[in-house]
C-alpha cells in the first residue's frame, strides 16, 4: 500500500526520488517493466499515479461500460490517453513530465501523498490547501456518518 506523505525536492531534470515503500508498494517489475504509471488526476489538480494494480483497477473499471459510452470514453481518454510509464532509475528516481508539470505548477518541492492502492503528486503551495479541506470534509462528513447510525439504532 501507499501509506504516509512525504516532501520532495524535484531537481533541474524534474527527477524526484520515490521512497522506498512507493517503490515496494508499486510491485515487481512485468513485462519489462519497473516504475509506476501517472496521469492527471480525475478528483483534483495534481497527478496520480501508482503500480500495475492501479492501473488494472482503471482498466476493470473502464470495461464494466459499454464500447462507446460516454463515460467509457472520457476515462479512456483522461486516463490511458494522458498516462505516462516512468520508469525508475538506478537511484529509484523518476522523471516528471515537463508538461504534467507545467499543467500542476510542480516546480520546486512537491508533496508526494499515498492513497493506499494510489498516490498523488501535489505543488506544496496547493497539497496545503487541499489538506485543510479534506480534514474538514473528513471530520463533517464522520460527524454526519455516526449521527445516521445513531439514528438508525436509537428507538423510534
Amino acid at each position: 500500500m501507499f501509506l504516509s506523505t512525504f516532501e520532495k525536492q524535484l531537481d533541474a531534470k524534474r527527477r524526484i526520488v520515490v521512497p522506498q515503500e512507493f517503490r515496494a508498494a508499486a510491485g515487481p517489475a512485468a513485462a519489462g517493466f519497473d516504475g509506476v504509471f501517472c496521469f492527471p488526476c480525475i478528483e483534483a489538480d495534481c497527478l496520480e499515479g501508482g503500480g500495475h494494480a492501479l492501473l488494472q483497477r482503471y482498466q476493470a473499471l473502464m470495461e464494466e461500460m459499454p464500447f462507446g459510452d460516454p463515460l467509457r470514453s472520457a476515462l479512456e481518454f483522461t486516463v490511458l490517453g494522458q498516462m505516462r510509464q516512468l520508469a525508475f532509475d538506478t537511484a529509484g528516481r523518476i522523471v516528471l513530465p515537463e508538461a504534467l508539470c507545467e499543467q500542476f505548477g510542480l516546480t520546486d518541492w512537491v508533496a508526494v501523498v499515498g492513497l493506499g492502492d494510489r498516490f498523488q503528486i501535489w505543488s506544496q503551495a496547493s497539497y496545503r490547501t487541499y489538506k485543510e479541506q479534506q480534514r474538514e470534509t473528513a471530520r463533517d462528513g464522520l460527524a454526519a456518518h455516526r449521527a445516521a447510525q445513531r439514528a438508525r439504532i436509537a428507538p423510534a
